[in-house]
């Protein structure tokens, strides 16, 4: 008789193997010593991402803490939870735990990130009714990005997507992720999706659940200047992250610019990393 079966990918552990696993190798333990969700290795993270919600827990707290030990073990095979993030935020919508508390969006010096995805009325051509499912997948990959480097979402309006975030670092993290996992991920309707990424640091103005003022315009002509693939910062966020950059990631000067109804010429650098394309036409602005 077999120790394990193989189950719509993963390994099914046996008795004797499950046995053998300390309480650490599990999301959840409950108060009866059953261990459920195992998280040793990455085929099992990714079943347990996709299992969650199924298991019943004792309370909110046993929930948070399966929670938190099942997104570490993501963390620790490199695996990105899309959708796991986001349809966790919309249970907690659906039970009513949230449904009074509006979304608490930070003040002060923040860093902001705008994306958008280059060619979508090529894609909605090609694609038709398909692009919904194309979209939703890259709104799931953009969302659960920002919000598992504890981004806030501010905004997400038919392809663009806005968040915001009170680390630099966090707001790089995001842009680094998005952008490695496109290159690799197969969408909807097997199409090659890129997406422009433009982060600036600054001080916009706070109103009710959005962000107004230069600061925001920023961000924005700076996502409109870049191509797919490719991230483009501000100088005003180089000078926020200096000193906190990742091993391996530096800013590679594009020049100064004039940006379309702002005042000042602004510096641009494009984030040049492992795993990112190196070498873009110009900006789409001139100089």
């Amino acid at each position: 008789m077999r120790a394990a079966l193989i189950v719509h990918g993963v390994v099914r552990l046996g008795s004797a193997e499950r046995a053998r696993l300390p309480d650490r190798a599990f999301a959840y333990v409950d108060d009866h010593g059953r261990r459920r969700l195992p998280i040793h290795d990455a085929s099992h993270v990714r079943n347990a991402l996709a299992r969650f919600n199924q298991v019943r827990f004792e309370d909110d707290a046993a929930r948070d803490r399966a929670r938190r030990r099942l997104l570490n073990a993501a963390k620790r095979f490199r695996i990105v939870p899309v959708g796991f993030i986001s349809n966790e935020l919309q249970s907690e919508r659906e039970l009513g735990r949230l449904a009074d508390e509006p979304i608490r969006l930070p003040s002060g010096f923040v860093t902001m990130l705008l994306t958008d995805i280059e060619g979508s009325t090529a894609l909605v051509h090609r694609l038709g009714d398909r692009y919904g499912a194309l979209l939703e997948q890259v709104r799931a990959l953009l969302r659960d990005s920002a919000l598992g480097t504890g981004g806030q979402v501010v905004e997400t309006r038919a392809d663009e997507f806005f968040a915001v975030f009170e680390r630099p670092a966090a707001a790089l993290a995001t842009a680094l992720t998005v952008q490695r996992e496109l290159r690799t991920r197969v969408l909807a309707g097997g199409e090659d999706v890129r997406v422009r990424v433009g982060i600036h640091s600054g001080y916009p103005t706070l109103a009710k659940a959005n962000y107004l003022g230069v600061a925001v315009h920023m961000a924005a002509r700076i996502c409109d200047a870049s191509h797919g693939g490719q991230i483009v910062v501000s100088g005003d966020f180089g000078t926020a992250i200096r000193g906190h950059l990742p091993g391996g990631v530096r800013l590679r000067k594009l020049g100064t610019y004039t940006l379309r109804g702002l005042p000042d010429d602004v510096d641009l650098y494009q984030i040049a990393a492992a795993g990112l394309v190196r070498r873009f036409p110009p900006l789409r602005i001139s100089r």
